[in-house]
């Protein structure tokens, strides 16, 4: 079953979990994850969380009802749960980051969404999530927004590991680029090292091909069909296009002469939202050396299964992606507006998600300490 696992891995793709619960942690779930599937990093997000919480409830309520013993609310509740799920998460990869030098074996916890918005608030709670969780194998979560752009170069520029996440245009990615690398430049102007800071930029690929399609369907012309289904690959291998391009520039050679890591592009929604496309799709359709892909578990024991991994899917694949682009542009689909309406959709799903959390450990919190 984990053959075609191993092919990927052996491409220099790193197989990382988009899921966490406890009861993978207690029953040991993970770690044979580890063993087993060449799982090699865990990501996170409201939505993931909410979910854990609330179909977990067994698992949790040990911890509930010991918060609910004091005086903690909601929030206070939720962020205890959370960083202790990543914290033993991170030691459970413990073993995966030293082998790999701190390049996988990461976890990745999320700020709260509803700072998306709010730089300073967003710097605030990344070092809050950093010290408090205390693991070096951590990665914080900050989105991609306008807003989250300071704050990703602030925070690499203390020596916090970065996951930037919610990235949908190729555009907005560069300019992740550019402050991950102003982070990077600011710590080495301090005289501090950054050989030990980590970063992957999350790059969305199924919620576009959802809003393009959509919109293709609206179009209704033979061109807008044919064109269906293309358009998160697309998007994706351009992104990688600009990564390499980044890679061989003279601002990045400066700092792998410092001691940097690369910012690796990461896959992120790789769960096939069209029945009508292959399961493996953004699996197999995305693999190439030195990107990490983040697989709900039904996507990964798919390409398990029957993922059919041939060789580099990334590399030289930008002028072809472009072509897909002009024809997008070329009946009539507005790629900015797409963007943006993810961007935003992006953020808002995140904090729906969070507040249903918030209800979730609130009524709980309530039932043990007997209010009705």
């Amino acid at each position: 079953m984990t053959d075609r696992l191993q092919a990927l891995s052996d491409l220099g793709v790193s197989i990382w979990l988009d899921d966490l619960d406890r009861s993978r942690l207690t029953s040991g779930g993970l770690a044979r994850m580890i063993t087993d599937d060449h799982v090699v990093g865990v990501t996170t997000n409201p939505s993931i969380f909410a979910k854990a919480i609330s179909t977990g409830a067994a698992s949790y309520a040990p911890q509930i009802a010991s918060l609910a013993s004091g005086d903690a609310d909601a929030d206070l509740a939720v962020r205890e749960m959370t960083t202790q799920d990543v914290r033993d998460a991170c030691d459970v990869m413990a073993d995966v980051a030293a082998r790999t030098h701190g390049v996988d074996g990461r976890v990745s916890i999320e700020v709260d969404p509803r700072l998306a918005r709010d730089t300073a608030n967003t710097i605030e709670q990344a070092r809050a999530l950093w010290h408090e969780v205390d693991r070096p194998n951590l990665l914080i979560k900050i989105p991609g927004t306008v807003e989250g752009l300071p704050a990703i170069t602030q925070a690499l520029s203390e020596g916090i590991s970065v996951n930037v996440t919610l990235i949908f245009s190729v555009d907005r990615y560069v300019q992740v680029l550019d402050a991950w690398a102003a982070g990077l430049e600011r710590r080495l102007e301090s005289g501090q090292s950054i050989a030990d800071i980590h970063s992957v930029a999350s790059f969305f690929v199924s919620r576009v091909d959802t809003e393009v399609d959509n919109r293709l369907g609206e179009i209704a012309t033979e061109d807008a069909s044919s064109l269906r289904g293309q358009a998160g690959l697309a998007n994706a291998r351009l992104a990688w296009q600009a990564y390499q391009d980044f890679r061989a520039g003279s601002r990045w050679q400066a700092l792998a002469a410092a001691g940097a890591s690369p910012q690796r592009p990461l896959w992120a929604s790789t769960g096939v939202k069209d029945p009508a496309f292959p399961d493996d799709l953004y699996v197999v359709g995305l693999a190439g050396p030195g990107c990490v892909n983040t697989m709900p578990e039904p996507t990964l024991r798919a390409v398990a299964d029957h993922g059919h991994v041939d060789g580099d899917t990334l590399t030289g694949y930008g002028p072809a992606s472009q072509q897909v682009f002009d024809g997008l542009a070329s009946v009539g689909i507005d790629l900015d507006d797409v963007f943006e309406t993810l961007e935003t959709e992006g953020v808002d799903k995140f904090k729906v998600a969070w507040e249903e959390l918030l209800t979730t450990v609130r009524t709980a919190l309530d039932r043990d300490r007997g209010v009705s």
